[in-house]
Order: C-alpha cells, then structure tokens, then sequence
C-alpha cells in the first residue's frame, strides 16, 4: 500500500491571498464609486458656480452704473448755482441724524456698563465728520477708581468705543464729587 507524503515540494510554500484580493478589488471599487460621486458633485457646483459669476457680473454692472449715476448728481449738486441747496440739505441731514439719536437706548446701553456708584451728570451726544456718534459725558464718583471702572468697561463694550478724558476736577467744598468729562464713541444697536 502506497501512502502520500504530506510534504510539499514546492521551493515556495501555497499563499493564500484570495481574501486579500478580494478586499482590494471591493476597496477599489468603493473608492471608484467616491471618485464618480465626486465628479458628479464637482459638475453641479461649476453649474451653480458659473450662475453665481453672472449674477455678480450683473450686480457690478448695476453697481457701476449706480455709481456714474451717483456721480452726475454730485456733480450737478456742486454747481455753483447750487451750492445753497447742497448746504441746506447736508444741514437737514444732519438734523435728521440727530434726531434718530434714541436717548433711551442711549440710556439703556450705559446702565449695562455703568457701576453703582458713578452719577451721570450730563450727556451729549454728537455726530462727527465720519456720521459717527459720539458721546460727551460728564460723570461724577466719590473717588476716582468707580470712574476708571466705567472706562475699562465702556470700551470693553461692544456698543461703546474708545474713551478719552477731556478733563476732571476734585471734590470742592460745594461739590464733594469727583468729576470727569468724558468722551466715548457710540454704536447703537439697532
């Protein structure tokens, strides 16, 4: 009776590798189906690209001819013969800025930043060259570390900006108070 020998003669031992070639090929596959997905994703967008390029083309050119527009009128305005209607209206204006000024916002707005012991004393406000608000702000306390508390967080604030004290006086014998003018842009919140 013959018998087989369990050795292989082989110089190199059987592999067995259809597992992972079979992972590479499902592998290989998933990241074909990504990439096509990617492609399809990268002609939508182009599409929705090249909508949005003409509707920015559009609003330049409207925004251009807005601003030739807007220029001729300037023009117009700075005739001579119209200079007194330039002024006057600049002056309305600016009436109307003011007057668009809320004092209970601006009242609201320092209650939040103003600790318990700093009295205002007066407050007006102003709008500058660049329209923007600015506040001029007498302030009193009893000592001067409550109105320096007020100043750190007046320009810690988003609706305040930076302060500068124009001037302060010491407590006298009528006015046991220490007081600051102040002055400190303003942003309101609208």
């Amino acid at each position: 009776m013959r018998g087989t020998a369990g050795i292989n003669l082989a110089s190199q031992p059987f592999r067995r590798d259809r597992p992972f070639l079979v992972a590479a090929l499902a592998g290989s596959v998933l990241l074909a189906g990504l990439l096509a997905m990617q492609i399809g994703l990268g002609w939508v967008h182009s599409a929705e690209r090249r909508e949005l390029l003409g509707a920015v083309e559009t609003m330049e050119a409207q925004l251009a001819r807005l601003r030739a527009e807007r220029a001729a009128l300037e023009q117009n305005m700075r005739k001579p013969e119209n200079a007194e209607a330039l002024d006057y209206a600049v002056f309305l204006n600016g009436l109307l800025l003011r007057k668009g000024i809320s004092w209970t916002r601006i009242f609201g707005d320092l209650e939040q930043v103003l600790p318990h012991s700093v009295r205002v004393m007066s407050v007006r406000p102003q709008v500058n060259a660049d329209n923007q608000i600015q506040l001029d702000m007498t302030v009193a306390a009893q000592s001067p570390e409550p109105v320096i508390q007020l100043l750190m967080k007046l320009e810690s604030s988003d609706r305040f900006g930076a302060t500068q004290v124009a001037s302060w006086l010491p407590p006298t014998q009528t006015e046991p108070l220490y007081r600051y003018r102040v002055n400190v842009n303003y942003a309101p919140q609208y």
